[in-house]
């Protein structure tokens, strides 16, 4: 039964990491930008579902769509007012705006809500569903459920919507996309916004589940960028792929002897160098992005 916990742990935290990194994947796969600022988008959406909470008594469940509504026009609005800007420089300049913006959004939510560590604890906090020696907790098995409908929800509006087919082709061949009538600065300015949203959904849900204060941005945003790069770019199902390599490096392999606890990071890592070396272009990144 241990086993099928750790098995159980393991699919929980790989699906958590997956909405992690949705978002990033979207922004770095189509604009070509490593968004430094993810990991501050997404702790904008622990902080406003922590607000929604205490102030509105809105569960972060529900208030998601808020949330990534929020997000959403966030996004919308540096991408058109700043990196729109930058879009066709050299790549350092927008890793530097990134992480400029990574800065400044961290600096406003310390100065809003202090340095203080934070967290919830909903009604149904530790309650969960046992069966025998085994339990999952209904809030993580709620984010895992959400992590997974988001990554099928944007995987179907990419591929069968005319907007998502516009959003893809402008990620192939953003000249050829111009030529073809589609507002490139829209599009992108639609992508980031979409990036941003998901990151506020993946803040909204982290907030239930473990506490977090204003520091925890870079941290965000280094995982993200691992998941990424294990799972591979061209589909919304790698992030999914790379955050439950992740959970295995963090749940199942310290387990195994000789290993232990302590190293999870150095695992995922070494992992994320295994599969550059296999398979450069992710687990399941298509070719093109690669």
């Amino acid at each position: 039964m241990l086993i099928v916990q750790v098995i159980v742990n393991w699919l929980l935290l790989g699906s958590l990491y997956a909405a992690v990194a949705l978002g990033f994947s979207l922004v770095w796969g189509i604009m070509n930008i490593v968004n430094l600022a993810h990991g501050a988008f997404i702790l904008v959406g622990a902080y406003t579902a922590y607000w929604a909470f205490t102030q509105l008594h809105i569960d972060p469940f529900l208030g998601l769509p808020l949330t990534m509504l929020l997000l959403f026009c966030l996004g919308w609005v540096v991408q058109y007012v700043a990196i729109n800007r930058v879009i066709r420089a050299p790549f350092l300049m927008t890793f530097l705006l990134t992480f400029g913006l990574d800065l400044l959004i961290a600096d406003v939510v310390q100065l809003l809500f202090t340095s203080d560590r934070r967290s919830i604890n909903t009604a149904y906090s530790g309650f969960g569903l046992t069966l025998g020696a085994l339990h999952i907790p209904f809030d993580r098995l709620l984010a895992a459920l959400i992590a997974v409908l988001l990554t099928a929800a944007l995987s179907l509006f990419l591929q069968r919507t005319r907007t998502g087919n516009a959003i893809l082709a402008t990620g192939m061949d953003r000249d050829a996309a111009r030529l073809m009538g589609i507002r490139i600065d829209r599009i992108y300015a639609l992508t980031f916004g979409l990036g941003a949203a998901l990151a506020g959904a993946a803040g909204a849900m982290l907030v239930e589940l473990y506490p977090f204060d204003p520091s925890q941005g870079g941290v965000f945003t280094l995982r993200a960028f691992v998941i990424v790069v294990l799972g591979g770019l061209g589909t919304p199902w790698g992030a999914l792929a790379g955050g439950l390599v992740f959970g295995l490096a963090e749940t199942v392999v310290p387990l195994l002897p000789g290993i232990g606890p302590g190293y999870d990071d150095a695992i995922a890592f070494a992992l994320m160098v295994l599969v550059l070396i296999i398979r450069p272009r992710g687990i399941l990144g298509k070719a093109f992005y690669a």
